[in-house]
């Protein structure tokens, strides 16, 4: 980020000791208050965006679970629609306010809490994890206590009692988090350098650039998948069954599929990721499963079907999570003592008075030829005033929290989740507001949420409390559900507030829009899923367009808690082990090298365990597009690095919007029960003379 502070910011000033004052660039804007910051237009424009980011992470979900930052995309959209707006007003004579970085700031903080919804909503994987096409799979005795389909009544009612509680959890802390502890939260930090940039004029043309080249590449990418389409009459047919390295690597899920959406979240995502999920795609598919599958009829019975958790299925299912637990424990005890030690040891330093707003200075020394140059701490002096301009009372938010908890105390388990009971989410609520604390902690220091951990351990600590008799499964599920909603929404709300704080943003403006960003999250993220993925496709099928890989794995945690090991076939319990001591034995590798090896910093080829299980039970085809997307980013930065830099994210971005929008018409097309015309399959020679000799007939 240092180089778009030096180079983008052609207006700002560099002081004598070298140091690059951000805020010298916008020392002369206007900014306006927090209540003309939150505006119709920027509404109008979240909402718009939120529909299409919805989309993106509900498909993503479905597919890989594999979600980007879209930070950037968000800020990157949000700039370019009412940027393109205002210009026209402009060149009419009708705009009365002008488009400012705090406005920019609203937007894509209500696009990411809206889209942040449809990750922690849990549509596919604890909400569908209930389902009983999903129990089916894994449990022939379920009892009708332990399984929920989808409704999108109550998934509404649920989002709208637990979303909320995450916000008001937080709030109080937000000036110790960004002021005292001054926490960096990198992806906060880079979408409000990317914010800066986009409005000063350099930054600018360069925004202009992308929103081009990004359009170009949304096109490319639409077109692309409406092609696809045409030859996917039946299931295996079309470009995504296209045996690329042989039918027998096919049969093993390794190809390339052609999705322009995994190559653009391969080009967004770090290639310790890429390779980390082809490294776990080649450990399992290549090996541990061709083995497993040999000794059939010995761990596991044959008349068992591929589906069943008692058989292949399990193995596949509970090694994945047990190295995803691994990864997950080695995290949460990692972040709690780092946490615990960084409050202990920080040195003590001169305290902030949070009652003051010391506004920004003007060193009158240096006063030279009439020019003025600016204090040293001009940034943040001005931002300090800013951000201590419009307090949040501390009374809304324990207020907040206590009103809402009781609400959600009350009618989740009286009119959603009879399974679980008062005392069940009052508990959790007690203990979220502490993991929330720890979470935005830990994502200020290294980005890394842990929501989804946390809501594992309630899944195991829930189910096993409630028991199996009394609707364990969707207890546990459901408890997840409560617990990632609070812990989720805190990190991201503090993430809100660093952009904020560097961007002048309002504290008011930023919890406001992400009060309707939720709102708007609640309505829409069970609407997409509903309409346009449950209703026209059967979710949860391993060998459908969307396995929704994490709907099997969270009901598998759910149902180890309230059944135990007992169940598992031979050797699943010995395998699931040795997985879960090697995700540990991976983190700490990799952080003992991170202390103690500098020179060739192989830490930085140690793989993901959290990475590496996801391929355990979807193959490895996505795996193969997202390492091809990261190819691309290489060569394209070997070729010309700053274009890269520049312009990669918009490409990626671009690709990913247009293969996912194509879902709303092809999803249309399906529930009018419009079929594409052709089936294009491949077969192997000796398959293809049995077919002909059949069609000709005797």
């Amino acid at each position: 980020m240092e180089r778009k502070k030096s180079d983008d910011f052609d207006d700002q000033v560099d002081q004598p000791q070298g140091k690059v004052l951000v805020e010298a660039a916008f020392r002369n804007s206007h900014v306006p208050p927090w209540t003309k910051q939150i505006t119709v237009r920027a509404m109008v424009t979240s909402f718009i965006l939120s529909i299409v980011f919805n989309f993106i992470v509900c498909k993503l979900n479905l597919t890989t679970g594999v979600i980007p930052s879209l930070n950037v995309a968000a800020g990157l959209l949000g700039f370019a629609v009412l940027k393109a707006y205002t210009t026209i007003l402009t060149k009419v004579g009708l705009l009365k306010q002008p488009f400012t970085r705090q406005e920019n700031c609203v937007i894509q903080t209500c696009v990411v809490a809206s889209s942040g919804i449809a990750f922690s909503s849990g549509t596919a994987s604890y909400v569908l994890g209930m389902s009983g096409f999903v129990a089916s799979q894994g449990h022939e005795t379920n009892t009708p206590l332990n399984v929920k389909d989808p409704h999108i009544g109550w998934m509404m009612g649920f989002l709208f009692c637990v979303s909320f509680l995450g916000l008001f959890s937080i709030m109080p802390l937000r000036k110790v988090m960004i002021m005292k502890y001054r926490l960096t939260y990198p992806s906060g930090t880079a979408t409000a350098y990317l914010i800066n940039s986009f409005h000063t004029p350099k930054g600018a043309k360069l925004a202009k650039k992308q929103v081009a080249v990004l359009f170009k590449s949304f096109c490319f990418s639409f077109v692309w998948a409406f092609f696809q389409w045409f030859y996917t009459a039946a299931d295996g047919c079309g470009f995504s069954s296209f045996p690329t390295f042989g039918l027998q690597a096919h049969a093993q899920r390794f190809y390339f599929d052609f999705s322009s959406t995994y190559v653009g979240v391969g080009m967004i995502c770090p290639y310790l990721v890429n390779i980390s999920l082809l490294v776990g795609a080649i450990l399992s598919w290549g090996i541990m499963w061709p083995l497993i599958e040999k000794q059939k009829g010995v761990w596991y019975s044959t008349d068992i079907p591929a589906s069943s958790l008692h058989g292949i299925q399990g193995y596949r299912v509970f090694i994945a999570i047990a190295m995803m637990l691994g990864d997950g424990l080695y995290h949460v005890v990692y972040m709690l003592i780092l946490t615990s030690c960084s409050l202990c040891c920080t040195p003590k330093t001169k305290e902030i008075d949070f009652d003051s707003s010391p506004p920004p200075s003007v060193n009158p020394s240096s006063i030279e030829a009439g020019e003025e140059v600016l204090n040293p701490n001009y940034d943040e002096e001005r931002r300090i005033a800013f951000f201590l301009k419009d307090q949040i009372p501390n009374w809304l938010a324990f207020g907040g929290y206590v009103v809402l908890a009781v609400i959600a105390i009350i009618v989740v388990p009286l009119c959603i989740f009879p399974q679980l009971k008062w005392y069940h989410i009052l508990t959790a609520y007690m203990i979220a507001p502490v993991l929330a604390f720890c979470n935005a902690y830990g994502t200020g220091l290294t980005d890394w949420s842990l929501a989804s951990n946390y809501g594992k351990f309630a899944i195991m600590i829930f189910s096993a409390w409630v028991g199996y008799a009394k609707g364990g499964v969707v207890a546990g599920l459901a408890a997840c559900g409560v617990m990632m909603s609070v812990v989720s929404t805190a990190s991201d709300l503090m993430q809100d507030f660093k952009t904020g704080f560097l961007t002048l943003s309002s504290p008011r403006s930023m919890f406001f829009s992400q009060v309707l960003g939720t709102a708007m999250g609640c309505v829409m993220s069970p609407l997409v899923f509903w309409f346009f993925f449950y209703k026209a496709y059967r979710l949860g099928d391993p060998s459908g367009p969307y396995p929704a890989p994490y709907a099997q794995m969270y009901r598998g945690m759910a149902l180890l808690g309230v059944e135990g090991v007992s169940s598992l076939p031979k050797n699943c319990v010995t395998l699931a082990a040795s997985f879960f001591a090697a995700a540990i034995a991976l983190n700490l590798l990799a952080e003992l090298l991170k202390r103690y090896e500098t020179k060739y910093n192989v830490y930085k080829f140690i793989p993901i365990p959290m990475c590496m299980a996801i391929p355990f039970y979807l193959g490895s085809y996505f795996a193969i597009d997202m390492c091809v997307g990261s190819l691309i980013l290489f060569l394209w930065r070997r070729k010309n690095k700053q274009k890269a830099d520049d312009f990669a994210p918009a490409v990626a971005s671009g690709l990913i919007c247009g293969d996912s929008m194509w879902g709303i018409p092809a999803a249309i097309l399906s529930l009018s029960g419009v079929k594409p015309p052709i089936c294009m399959k491949f077969l192997s020679a000796s398959a293809n003379a049995k077919v002909e000799k059949l069609l000709s007939g005797p």
